[in-house]
């Protein structure tokens, strides 16, 4: 779905570290995290926290995807992601407990 697409399979320590490296920065984003998630919640009082976010989420798939791709439109697509982007947002928030690592892999590894 990037741009600079390399078919390469991804080493398991680089996905260990990957992993390691998205539950550090779920902990550290956590409070912010929260706040988009009660954004969204709460759109009259704090619509503007949610727009900024998905602004910026659809700048930067914009950015690093291919916009082409089918997958890609479809995050692009207003209506569609909002789904997609409660769904990443709790996902990282559960991911900031002691067995954040744990269970981050193993979602990813049941997908």
């Amino acid at each position: 779905m990037r741009k600079s697409y390399v078919n390469n399979n991804i080493k398991v320590k680089e996905f260990d570290a990957l992993i390691k490296i998205t539950v550090e920065m779920s902990r550290y984003l956590y409070p912010y995290i929260r706040e988009i998630l009660r954004s969204k919640e709460d759109l009259e009082e704090n619509s503007v926290i949610w727009k900024d976010f998905n602004n910026r989420f659809i700048e930067l798939i914009s950015e690093r995807f291919n916009v082409d791709s089918i997958r890609v439109k479809k995050l692009l697509n207003q209506a569609e992601n909002d789904e997609i982007i409660i769904k990443s947002l709790l996902t990282l928030s559960l991911c900031i407990s002691n067995q954040g690592y744990q269970k981050l892999k193993n979602l990813l590894l049941d997908s």
